[in-house]
């Protein structure tokens, strides 16, 4: 069965660069009608999308952008949420506002997009797919707090996805492993002896390939997978795209 995206109403948050940027691309490409936001780093000029601009952890805006989104794209099918911010922090060594930080990035606006697109789906049903990530699940020596606000996103995904099947809302989350400029920012924080041990430990630990994969080719299909119809059965998952870094069992 081929799924097509065509006139799907497409909101992606955190579109104009990494992950966001890619769904943008792909969404595009498979016919979806596509608004995406941005923050700080302004995208450049590209027909693929309608521009909005939005701080995800600010509640008044998120209402006013996803409304706005609504009315650009005639209603809403599928949320995208791929704003957030991988940032170090060692256990020991953080302060309140590392933490305030981290959590609001990456976790309070999960909450307040994933409400507002809810709202605007209710009557007529919808996708919500949100990134988690593996350092959620096993926990991180070098980004503690990034892994606690992404152990909450995978939480909250499951708990959105009780509350609001009766709706007709579905709420997965993805925990990928690819090449984007959070992961060029990790890589940045290594001293640069210490890079050809991290790039030998990748190959160890991801049996496909040994390496980071492509948003566009890797983690692209899984998206419009999961924006489709042909994703209406599956809520609450945590649905590894990592090459085999991470194996979820029961």
């Amino acid at each position: 069965m081929t799924q097509s995206l065509e006139n799907r109403r497409v909101l992606v948050t955190g579109g104009a660069t990494g992950i966001g940027a890619a769904a943008v691309h792909v969404l595009h490409a498979a016919g979806a009608k596509v608004a995406a936001t941005f923050h700080n780093t302004r995208p450049t000029a590209s027909p693929e999308a309608r521009w909005l601009q939005c701080d995800a952890t600010d509640q008044d805006q998120v209402d006013q952008t996803v409304a706005a989104a609504v009315a650009e794209l005639g209603g809403l099918d599928v949320l995208i949420h791929a704003a957030g911010n991988w940032t170090p922090g060692l256990p020991g060594q953080l302060d309140a506002n590392d933490v305030h930080t981290a959590m609001a990035v990456n976790f309070t606006s999960t909450v307040l997009t994933n409400q507002a697109a809810h709202a605007a789906m209710r009557a007529s049903g919808g996708q919500i797919i949100n990134f988690g990530s593996a350092e959620g699940v096993t926990g991180s020596a070098d980004s503690a707090s990034y892994a606690a606000a992404k152990a909450a996103v995978q939480s909250w995904t499951r708990s959105a996805a009780k509350a609001w099947g009766r709706d007709g809302v579905t709420v997965n989350a993805l925990a990928p492993a690819m090449q984007t400029p959070g992961a060029d920012r990790r890589l940045g924080t290594l001293n640069p002896e210490h890079i050809p041990m991290y790039e030998q430990q990748l190959k160890a630990v991801i049996p496909l390939g040994g390496k980071l994969g492509d948003p566009v080719s890797d983690l692209g299909p899984v998206l419009l997978f999961l924006a489709s119809d042909a994703a209406k059965f599956m809520t609450g998952q945590l649905i590894a795209v990592d090459g085999g870094l991470m194996m979820l069992g029961a």
